[in-house]
């Protein structure tokens, strides 16, 4: 029970500090000037406000049901003291306490969406961008040690990122095509223009995840499918590549489309067919997380 709340809570972080750090950063690099006040294309300051709220309540949820599980203690008075040695004696919980305190100084940030926009994503996004990054404390790369260990993060941290910002920029899209009148202007823009993002972005997690698997597993595929830890990292990678399909779609079909039917005044079959494409790669990448989630609590060991 305790081991389906854990992946359950890793879950629920993965997909909400991921939302709170690409949201802000898609406000940055894909929207302009008065398009990045709260309100004016996206409502920033109620979807950050949201992220960070329920990003520190998961947090207390998972420190707590940590510190439950490895001490087997359930009464609340018992269990406390469990919790503050976690807390203050522990490499997991010092990088909780920095994302607390990162979501406290986003929660800041988001207080002045109206007033200075612009200052207050770019702080949002590095608060975001601090609190996701705590959550490799709480994978594989903690067990190395040494350089390794240093190394291992670093890959960790680069992968957080670039898929944080793939997720956030789904949510950004579907967020626009959800309104009953598209800005049509600035949603073609922000299509187009995030193609060298997302080309970016594939290639860091590309690139990062084959890292990882070597820091984890090493150079050997034998066998790895005789294992939970390789079937649902197999699984991972054929939903990955359905993401690259649906993405390929939206780049190379979709968004031309849009952009021809935003010419003629006849957009809606354009926006009809975005939309389902989105939701259909973001219900992929949720999956994906979730399979994340589970990943991190699994050994790679053929069993």
């Amino acid at each position: 029970m305790s081991d389906s709340i854990n992946i359950a809570l890793r879950f629920a972080l993965y997909v909400d500090l991921m939302l709170l750090f690409g949201l802000a950063a898609f406000g940055l690099y894909s929207l302009r000037g008065q398009e990045r006040v709260s309100g004016a294309v996206l409502p920033f300051g109620s979807l950050l406000a949201i992220t960070v709220v329920l990003g520190g309540l998961l947090s207390l949820a998972a420190m707590a049901c940590m510190a439950w599980a490895m001490s087997g203690v359930a009464d609340w008075t018992e269990l406390w003291p469990h919790i503050e040695m976690m807390v203050f004696e522990t490499d997991v919980g010092w990088a909780w306490m920095l994302r607390m305190a990162a979501l406290l100084l986003a929660g800041f940030a988001v207080m002045f969406s109206q007033r200075w926009s612009t200052a207050s994503l770019g702080l949002a996004t590095l608060c975001g961008a601090v609190a996701l990054a705590t959550l490799a404390w709480a994978g594989h790369g903690a067990m190395d040690e040494g350089s390794r260990r240093n190394w291992h993060f670093i890959t960790d941290f680069l992968h957080l990122w670039a898929a944080g910002g793939w997720v956030g920029a789904l949510a950004a899209f579907a967020l626009l095509l959800r309104q009953a009148e598209p800005q049509l202007a600035v949603l073609a823009r922000t299509l187009t223009g995030f193609e060298t993002a997302g080309a970016l972005i594939v290639a860091i997690i590309g690139v990062t995840g084959v890292v990882n698997y070597l820091f984890i597993v090493g150079p050997n595929v034998d066998g790895l499918l005789d294992s939970t830890y390789g079937q649902l990292l197999a699984l991972k990678l054929i939903l990955f590549a359905a993401m690259l399909v649906f993405a390929a779609l939206n780049r190379f079909h979709l968004s031309p489309l849009l952009e021809q039917a935003r010419q003629t005044g006849e957009h809606g079959v354009a926006v009809t067919a975005l939309r389902r494409s989105m939701v259909l790669e973001f219900s992929v990448a949720v999956i994906i997380l979730a399979l994340v989630a589970w990943l991190g609590t699994l050994s790679p060991v053929m069993e």
